[in-house]
């Protein structure tokens, strides 16, 4: 295992970025593999919606770990699991079910930095505290801000790319692997995060934002599709049903 987590470390390289083409269970890493993934990461909002349940904690952490068994014992590439907050209240609690998913198999872990229950973002000191807790384990944290999600497009500017930085540093210093900033689009932000921050970035591919290829110029070590690859295989099935459903009818 701690080859897995530090082979994973390792396909993370500022302009040489990994490509993780978010997968949802055992069967579609096994694809994602046969299709030339170096390594697997489940996207939280595919996982929960494959089993019938909303993002946002609401698919039980039983049910995400033995998800994350299947999808271990399937592959043999590194797998990194996406634990939302950490299902837990506590910093304490996050460092339990981040080694549980440690002992399942997993590489890595992706965490983030929202207030479920509160909404908004957790305080700087208690994200941190909750990342090294997950660090301690052993396992490589992809610590994610909410701040791009959670803040209007026209307000992604230096200001909030500071805050973002800032999060870098205290997360670096708790142990995180690399730093994730969903919803980031804009080519000079990214170049500006990718130079001055701590950890390696990881940013998610979106419809009109830079291709992989830019985001590779930019400096990025890390490149995602998050819900993406779920919706369109959800899309296209849906299609097909329709087709063969209506024509039954």
């Amino acid at each position: 295992m701690t080859d897995m987590i530090k082979q994973f470390a390792e396909l993370h390289i500022p302009g040489e970025p990994i490509i993780l083409y978010n997968i949802w269970d055992a069967g579609s890493a096994q694809v994602a593999v046969r299709s030339g993934a170096k390594a697997v990461a489940t996207g939280s909002l595919s996982v929960a919606g494959a089993q019938g349940f909303e993002d946002g904690e609401k698919l039980p952490f039983e049910f995400a770990l033995t998800n994350a068994k299947h999808i271990v014992a399937a592959v043999d590439v590194p797998v990194s699991i996406d634990l939302e907050t950490g299902y837990g209240a506590d910093a304490a609690t996050v460092g339990v079910n981040a080694q549980q998913m440690k002992d399942a198999g997993a590489a890595g872990l992706n965490l983030e930095d929202q207030d479920l229950s509160a909404g908004g973002l957790l305080d700087v000191s208690a994200q941190a505290e909750r990342v090294k807790a997950a660090a301690d384990t052993g396992l490589f944290i992809n610590a994610r801000t909410d701040l791009f999600i959670q803040t209007p497009l026209p307000d992604h500017d230096d200001t909030l790319a500071q805050k973002a930085l800032e999060r870098c540093s205290a997360y670096a210093d708790a142990g995180a692997g690399s730093f994730f900033i969903p919803f980031a689009m804009d080519e000079k932000l990214i170049s500006n995060i990718c130079e001055k921050a701590s950890l390696p970035v990881n940013i998610m591919m979106m419809p009109d934002g830079p291709s992989m290829s830019r985001l590779a110029e930019l400096g990025v070590s890390r490149i995602s599709f998050g819900p993406g690859p779920w919706k369109a295989a959800m899309a296209a099935f849906e299609a097909e049903a329709l087709k063969i459903l209506t024509d039954q009818a």
